[in-house]
């Protein structure tokens, strides 16, 4: 069985991480660099680093950021935000980003994500999809879960489960899943969707938003069949170390690399 992948996640808003409620309220945690390198020490097996504005305001990824990120640390990152086309993705992965996480152009123009897995192969690209439950306000409606796009802000007309099968078609190497509404609540992940997910494609899925204890790390790999769980929050503030949480999860039998 293939080790479960504990991912700290990082929003970056002009060059520095900050972190939010349901995709507001937001405030700063630190320096992207330094926090990189702390959650190497402390075992994290992947970071992901997303640009939360760049797609809404017109700009590109800061390259120079991802340049100091790949100098410091020796795991796989990604990198997300403002990516539209071939010469932004080469442009990261000229930068040292291991792979590229595609949301608003992906839903703009689907061929974005056969031409990248075509030519960097499906391993660098990362399908992020920010999804809302409009049952939640109103139970028993029968509509499915929503895709939103430019950080969560517009409605995008596509449906969860199919743009996720849609894109696995196309070439995705991964499914990053964040469910908006529970982004930042520290709940619980959305594990009902993240397991319907799961059954439904044949790559990883990666779950976002809800952590708030080692109890919902447990629940997001045995319930929900998530192949890595991303959080922010509970490891910026130092909530769960990280090492901590890996063993603890060892301990229940779920399948982690331990250093």
């Amino acid at each position: 069985m293939l080790a479960k992948r504990i991912i700290p996640c990082l929003d970056i808003r002009d060059g520095r991480t900050v972190k939010g409620i349901n995709f507001v309220n937001i405030r700063d945690v630190g320096d992207p660099v330094e926090l990189a390198v702390r959650y190497v020490e402390e075992g994290a097996d992947e970071l992901v680093f997303l640009d939360i504005t760049a797609t809404h305001e017109g700009r590109k990824t800061f390259a120079g950021l991802v340049s100091r990120i790949a100098r410091e640390v020796d795991i796989p990152f990604t990198v997300g935000g403002g990516i539209s086309d071939y010469t932004d993705a080469a442009r990261l992965l000229n930068a040292g980003a291991d792979k590229i996480s595609l949301n608003s152009a992906a839903v703009k123009d689907p061929a974005v994500i056969d031409q990248l897995a075509g030519r960097f192969g499906s391993q660098f690209v990362v399908l992020a999809i920010d999804a809302h439950d409009p049952g939640r306000e109103i139970p028993d409606t029968g509509r499915e879960w929503e895709v939103y796009i430019h950080g969560g802000r517009i409605l995008a007309g596509r449906g969860l489960f199919e743009w996720a099968r849609e894109g696995q078609e196309r070439g995705c190497g991964e499914i990053l899943f964040t469910s908006m509404d529970h982004d930042g609540s520290k709940n619980g992940y959305a594990c009902a969707t993240l397991a319907k997910l799961s059954g439904e494609l044949n790559i990883p899925v990666i779950a976002s938003g809800g952590a708030g204890s080692r109890e919902h790390f447990l629940e997001v790999f045995t319930e929900g069949k998530a192949d890595a769980a991303l959080a922010a929050s509970v490891f910026h503030f130092g909530e769960i170390p990280i090492s901590g949480l890996k063993r603890w999860l060892a301990d229940q039998g779920v399948p982690v690399r331990l250093s």
